[in-house]
């Protein structure tokens, strides 16, 4: 469970550049939900995730995991409650390091460090079943070192290394964007049996309106800091792109302005 109240967040405050990221935001997902986060240019989202991660402090409200209260808690005591995929396939994972190092990396971290050297068999095992769930062949290749695996791969790498610990939250920071359109199909669809069979808390920024809408059992739309539009359950499932935009502007009053966002 994951609970935000009334949080804010005001950058370069008493300047000309003051700019309000978010503005009392509330919000609440219940254990093994999953919510897709979209919003036009500055609405918050990435500062949303920030707030959750522990990037920074909010200036005033309360971030809650599990009940319990991590808003003044550090971002590295914080971690062992997240797993986090960022948008850039390089990070997340050591390039020079093989698959199966990686993976044992992600297994033991926040864990005590023993004298025990390397990788036992029963280790090797469970990573090449966990890989196996990828569908990508990289349980044949454990061997082999990260930085010459192709974007895809690398981030599929990623995002099994956040889940494989079963974290409290899982945070998607926009994981497709860097990916060509095929590729980043086939990580969504990854990412959504991933979350299913994990069960994970899950919050996904996408700047793709359609795999909002397609992904995920609720949708949320940032703007200006606030929670504009929160959709869930059948009425998510009906939804079209040209349904979501016109809704935006009805509550807005204004168009959707994103030059990044994908409408088709």
């Amino acid at each position: 469970m994951l609970e935000l109240l009334n949080v804010t967040k005001v950058f370069y405050p008493g300047t000309v550049q003051e700019k309000v990221a978010m503005d009392g935001l509330s919000l609440r997902l219940e254990a093994g939900e999953f919510v897709t986060v979209i919003g036009g240019n500055g609405a918050g989202k990435s500062t949303m995730l920030n707030a959750v991660s522990g990037v920074w402090k909010p200036d005033g409200g309360k971030v809650l995991i599990d009940g319990t209260d991590v808003t003044a808690m550090p971002e590295y005591k914080r971690a062992k409650y997240l797993g986090r995929v960022f948008q850039d396939p390089m990070l997340g994972t050591a390039a020079d390091m093989q698959i199966e190092e990686n993976l044992a990396l992600a297994a033991r971290r926040g864990k005590h460090h023993t004298l025990r050297p390397g990788i036992c068999k029963a280790e090797r095992e469970r990573y090449r079943e966990l890989l196996g769930q990828l569908e990508l062949g990289l349980e044949d290749r454990m061997g082999a070192k990260v930085g010459l695996l192709s974007g895809g791969q690398r981030q599929a790498l990623t995002l099994l290394m956040a889940v494989m610990q079963k974290p409290k939250v899982l945070l998607l920071d926009e994981h497709t964007a860097a990916l060509d359109p095929k590729t980043a199909a086939r990580v969504l669809s990854i990412t959504d049996r991933l979350v299913a069979q994990y069960g994970l808390t899950t919050l996904m920024i996408t700047h793709n309106m359609r795999d909002a809408i397609q992904y995920g059992t609720r949708l949320i739309m940032l703007h200006q800091g606030k929670i504009l539009i929160d959709i869930a359950g059948q009425e998510k499932k009906n939804l079209t792109v040209e349904d979501l935009l016109e809704l935006f502007e009805k509550a807005s009053g204004s168009e959707f302005a994103n030059d990044r966002a994908v409408l088709a």
